[in-house]
């Protein structure tokens, strides 16, 4: 049932204005391709191989516009492959049970999107673990793929070792290799309770257990430090009943407040315990670590979510995401989370160099907007140890995905790198890939790798070494 959270929950809450999704860099492209070479302005770092792998929603056929959501289109994977100064690129989409029944229907089916079925629409992340590549959304099991045709190899059990949802935003511990995830709703639709698991680096799950919520919120991302999680309950609830009466599945209760469950990693959920939280909302975390005692998350927090109704039927929120750090006190006598704003340039898709992930990082890179009018069209790049934060600023009309850090080498320090991003040439209705030297990202990319067609607004990626793959 897990799909019914997913397709009548958005598709219902977000019955306004739909036709933006269908239309602009939000609309899908019809084709797979491949392109070899692609033209390069400036020069790629030679020294750099490996593939940055792009997931997204893109429908494989027209959708009811009455009821479609960017949440809800079929996974397509964009891949750009780097080499000896060269791009290649190729885009697949991901052949999920659904992808398939209404291909062999060559058409759109109403109920398609089955909850018995493995994978969903795959549409979110893709990340690399224990030497596969999995497609990943929150509402299904991962969606293995071939890392070079990116031919769909199918659901990915870890030995049957799970099923039900899974995050889309998995940890991956550098220490250790392991790969930590957990799941809301886990005993069915909106349901309040959860699931929480840890992959080794070999593929073996060696944790998987449950613990109920205060509640059922969409929990969309979590933090991990080097012993602990961190799952942030907020008021952005689900209701079965709800959904059946009124149409609105996950509504805003900031009369709720908020709930950040804190899990030692080493003893599991039976060392759970609940601190408070005044009402926010967040999608995504840049980091989090621990230090003297505490516990501290980055954190993009909304006042108040974006997408999804209040509980009165209100429409939802418009207030941007901001940069906040939480701190948790352990062995302090309050159990009230501290909340700190570290900049208040709007923004969202967080990400730091994965090499410090759970540890304390001094760097961190957000897609940005400088205005109202302008949402995505700029890179930010932070220094927390001194405080100062440079701008890449994209021309009137464009727009970012997701800024992806990838180290100038494996040994490189820490911030020593390129910053990877798709952007969207709003002027000349197509896509490139950028890459800016992150330590001078003001100066503009060093290398822009330019497509023929568009690569629709999507969600998450991630860059895979070539030695990794080998």
């Amino acid at each position: 049932m897990e799909s019914f959270q997913r397709k009548d929950v958005v598709g219902v809450a977000m019955s306004g204005d739909v036709s933006q999704f269908l239309s602009g860099n939000f609309a899908p492209i019809s084709m797979e391709c491949e392109a070899r070479h692609l033209p390069v302005q400036g020069e790629l770092p030679r020294a750099l191989r490996g593939t940055l792998y792009r997931n997204g929603p893109n429908p494989q056929f027209p959708p009811d516009p009455t009821r479609h959501h960017w949440f809800l289109g079929d996974g397509m994977i964009h891949a750009f492959e780097i080499g000896d100064g060269r791009c290649t690129y190729r885009n697949r989409w991901v052949r999920t049970p659904k992808w398939q029944a209404e291909d062999a229907a060559g058409r759109a089916l109403e109920g398609a999107f089955d909850p018995r079925d493995d994978g969903g629409v795959a549409n979110t992340n893709i990340v690399w673990h224990a030497g596969r590549l999995l497609a990943l959304e929150e509402a299904h099991l991962p969606i293995e793929l071939d890392p070079r045709s990116l031919a769909t190899r199918g659901a990915q059990r870890f030995g049957d070792a799970l099923g039900g949802p899974f995050t889309a935003r998995p940890k991956t511990d550098p220490k250790t290799g392991e790969l930590v995830f957990f799941a809301y709703s886990a005993d069915g639709p909106f349901s309040p309770r959860m699931r929480y698991g840890i992959i080794d680096g070999t593929g073996r799950v060696t944790r998987f257990e449950f613990f109920d919520a205060p509640y059922c919120s969409m929990v969309h991302d979590f933090a991990v430090t080097e012993h602990h999680v961190l799952f942030p309950v907020l008021p952005l609830t689900g209701s079965l009943d709800r959904a059946r009466t009124s149409g609105l599945p996950f509504v805003w209760e900031p009369a709720l407040g908020g709930h950040i469950g804190v899990v030692r990693r080493d003893q599991g959920v039976s060392s759970l315990r609940w601190f408070r939280a005044e009402s926010c909302y967040v999608f995504h975390v840049l980091n989090a670590w621990e230090e003297d005692g505490k516990l501290f998350a980055d954190v993009m927090q909304y006042d108040a979510p974006p997408l999804f109704p209040r509980a009165d039927g209100g429409p939802p929120a418009k207030a941007p995401a901001r940069l906040v750090r939480w701190s948790v006190d352990l062995a302090g006598n309050t159990d009230a989370i501290v909340r700190t704003p570290l900049d208040d340039l709007p923004g969202e898709f967080p990400r730091i160099d994965d090499r410090v992930a759970g540890l304390k990082n001094r760097f961190g890179a957000i897609a940005a907007s400088t205005s109202a009018e302008d949402r995505g069209n700029a890179i930010a790049w932070f220094d927390f140890a001194r405080g100062s934060r440079a701008l890449f600023v994209l021309p009137k009309g464009d727009a970012t995905s997701e800024p992806v850090f990838v180290p100038r080498a494996p040994d490189a320090a820490e911030g020593d790198g390129w910053l990877f991003a798709v952007v969207w040439r709003g002027e000349e209705r197509r896509s490139d890939l950028i890459v800016l030297d992150a330590q001078g990202i003001e100066r503009g990319p060093v290398a822009i790798v330019q497509l023929a067609h568009r690569v629709p607004f999507g969600f998450h990626g991630n860059f895979v070494t070539a030695e990794a793959m080998s």
